[in-house]
């Protein structure tokens, strides 16, 4: 059997952490095979040393990251409203939009459409990384597709983000 373990992180669990804190705790969670919800999105400066860290760790073991970052729809918005979810963001912190942050011996893929996100997965790899958890007697099965597609609506997305 294989298991995908995804984990939601608020933004409150990381707004009072130094940027090297944030990413640590980020990095050690991906490492555990872990795709990662955070609520808002990280610094551009924290997303350059997530990858920077990410590609000094890179081994047999660990493979890197995949990071995928969704605002949600403004087109629409009046002026007004545009300051005022600029101010908003300036007092409380970026907590607009969603990040994802995965393995990348997992996540082969991530797309953005305007009503939805694609994951695409590794069968193998999430296989591959049960086998190192379980006892070793597997039973032998059919093989299946190579990539699994999870979809989710932003407006699903936004809606338990509110």
């Amino acid at each position: 059997m294989k298991m995908l373990t995804l984990q939601v992180v608020t933004y409150q669990e990381i707004e009072a952490l130094s940027s090297a804190k944030r990413i640590k705790k980020l990095l050690d969670l991906v490492k555990e095979d872990k795709i990662i919800f955070l609520e808002g999105r990280l610094k551009r400066s924290e997303e350059a040393e997530l990858i920077s860290h990410t590609m000094s760790e890179i081994d047999d073991n660990f493979k890197g990251i995949e990071i995928c970052v969704v605002y949600p729809e403004q087109r629409n918005q009046l002026f007004l409203e545009k300051i005022r979810s600029h101010f908003i963001n300036l007092i409380l912190g970026d907590r607009q939009g969603l990040t994802i942050i995965g393995p990348a011996s997992i996540i082969k893929e991530i797309r953005r459409n305007p009503d939805k996100i694609q994951l695409f997965t590794d069968n193998g790899a999430t296989e591959a990384s049960a086998k190192g958890r379980s006892n070793g007697r597997e039973k032998r099965r059919k093989p299946e597709p190579r990539s699994d597609e999870a979809i989710l609506s932003e407006n699903d997305l936004e809606n338990n983000l509110a």
